[in-house]
Formats: C-alpha cells, sequence, structure tokens
C-alpha cells in the first residue's frame, strides 16, 4: 500500500482578494507562511518518504518547511503545476464575469464543460495531475509521499481518486494548507482524510479562499 499526501499550498495575497492566480508566480504572504510552518510541525514525525511540489513559488514554499523538518529534498512535479487559466488570470471574478458573461456563468454552473480562454479545461488539468501522480505512486510503492499542489489540481485529483468525474468539481472544498490523505493499492485509491485543517488551529491561520 501507498499512501498519498495531498497538501494545498498555503495562503497568497490573491487568494485573500479572490484573484484568479493559474501560472502567475506569486508569494505566499505572511498568512501563508505560518500555515506552511503549521503544516511542518504537523508532518513532523509523519514517516514520510519523498516530497514532490508544484515548481510555483506558492508551493515550493509551503512545502520547504515541511521538508527541512523531515531532511527531504524538495522535488518539482511538473504535472501538479497549477491550472493555466489563460486570459482569465491576473483579473477578478468580477472582472471577468463582466468580460466573459456567458463563459463566466458555465464555469459555476458546468465548470467540466469550459476550457479558458488561451488556457487549460479541467479535463486537460486532469489527465496531466493523475499521470503525474500514478508516475510517483509507482516510484514509491508501499511508501508514503507528500504532495504540494494547488486547489483546481487538488480538486481534479480527488475527483479522481474518489470515481468522480470533473462536473463535481465545486462539491470538493480545498482550503490553503489542508491534508487529504488517500491509500493506494491494487490500483484503487480510498480516502483517509479530506480537507483536513485542524493544524492550521487559531483563527489567524484559516483562509477559504
Amino acid at each position: 500500500m501507498t499512501r498519498v499526501i495531498l497538501v494545498r499550498h498555503g495562503q497568497t495575497e490573491w487568494n485573500r482578494v479572490e484573484r484568479f492566480r493559474g501560472r502567475v508566480d506569486i508569494a505566499l504572504n505572511e498568512v501563508g507562511l505560518a500555515q506552511a510552518r503549521a503544516l511542518a510541525e504537523r508532518l513532523a514525525d509523519w514517516p514520510i518518504a519523498a516530497l514532490y511540489s508544484s515548481p510555483l513559488r506558492r508551493a515550493v514554499q509551503t512545502a520547504r518547511p515541511v521538508a527541512e523538518r523531515l531532511g527531504l529534498p524538495v522535488q518539482l512535479l511538473p504535472g501538479i503545476v497549477d491550472i493555466n487559466y489563460g486570459d482569465w488570470q491576473e483579473r477578478t471574478p468580477a472582472q471577468v464575469a463582466e468580460a466573459y458573461p456567458d463563459l463566466y456563468r458555465r464555469w459555476l454552473e458546468e465548470p467540466h464543460l469550459v476550457r479558458f480562454p488561451n488556457g487549460e479545461s479541467l479535463d486537460e488539468v486532469r489527465d496531466r495531475a493523475i499521470a503525474a501522480l500514478r508516475e510517483v505512486v509507482a516510484r514509491h510503492d508501499g511508501q508514503a509521499i507528500l504532495l504540494v499542489a494547488h486547489q483546481v489540481v487538488n480538486k481534479v485529483l480527488v475527483c479522481a481518486m474518489l470515481g468522480l468525474d470533473n462536473s463535481h468539481f465545486w462539491r470538493i472544498r480545498q482550503d490553503n494548507g489542508c491534508i487529504n490523505i488517500f491509500d493506494h493499492q491494487d490500483g484503487l485509491f480510498t480516502a483517509v482524510l479530506i480537507n483536513d485543517t485542524c493544524h492550521l488551529g487559531a483563527s489567524t491561520l484559516k483562509s477559504f479562499r
């Protein structure tokens, strides 16, 4: 059995003000850095064999304190990089709703049918992310591995591991700094923990965007 520990990166300023992030390489804010430290404290004595991160800075900054506590390198995994929002990147939801009213409505109602202008679809993200996940699961058979990724990536991976299609995207919640655990055996994933944030404790470390 292989244990997959899937984490969402800590808070950035664009999480706080709600702006489409995607491939924009923004850093954690002070809350996000504190969330990363709290995550490292939570995982300090877990028997994790390898740590993988999206190449984007906000994920690497979240992974680094954990890696230091565990004495592991941060290995970059391009397949779990954030979604490419294309022309929506750097805009707020209000700006997108004004510029793309029909597509934005569809995003809220039927996210699995949307491909962002000059960007990706959820299916494309899911295909590359699940391929990357299966690769590292095969590489670490019988061990526990940690992956630090992004809200959209985590949501489609959780859907995939639960056997759900991407139409369930909005029914999966992934808060900043959350932990998900899935066990993999005989080709199947079993959910152990989803969107756990108990390690963040104080309300000042809780963030929901």
